[in-house]
């Protein structure tokens, strides 16, 4: 597959990488940043995006590779994610799949277009405000990124974007 353009304006590329830089610094979960980056590639289907993620948590060893492995199927994976991380995961597949509704959980009931009051709850149970708002601007950036290299089909690991 060929890129349908590389060329993103600087000044977006620069308040995007801001943007998420300042999410992950407040959100102070370097492991669990990268799960959300990843969940959400995996569901907006960013070959880009997951390759840098999945490398960045295994470089960083910041994620345990038993998570990596079973992360497209959390739900169904057991205590290899805590009750912490699986709210994270949940509020990550609402946050996406906005149009779709809730992406998972109990809280899926709820209709589409919004998250759900459930799945929000559940993960305000395990962040205080700031850290479920650096969470929330975390999958909006990353879902940005999704968004811009899936349109322009920027292959994984390319250079160029």
């Amino acid at each position: 597959m060929t890129a349908r353009t590389t060329r993103l304006d600087d000044g977006v590329r620069g308040a995007l990488l801001a943007a998420g830089a300042a999410a992950k610094k407040g959100f102070g979960d370097p492991g669990l940043a990268e799960l959300v980056q990843i969940r959400a590639s995996q569901l907006n289907h960013c070959a880009f995006c997951l390759d840098m993620h999945l490398t960045i948590a295994r470089k960083n060893g910041v994620v345990r590779e038993a998570q990596l492995d079973l992360l497209d199927a959390w739900e169904e994976a057991g205590d290899v994610f805590d009750a912490r991380e699986r709210a994270a995961l949940e509020l990550t597949e609402a946050v996406t799949l906005l149009t779709g509704g809730s992406g998972s959980g109990s809280g899926s009931g709820s209709g589409g277009g919004f998250v759900p009051d459930e799945v929000y709850e559940r993960a305000a149970r395990h962040f205080d405000a700031t850290g479920l708002a650096h969470l929330v601007a975390l999958i909006a950036v990353i879902n940005s990124w999704n968004r811009l290299m899936v349109s322009r089909r920027i292959p994984a690991g390319s250079t160029e974007w």
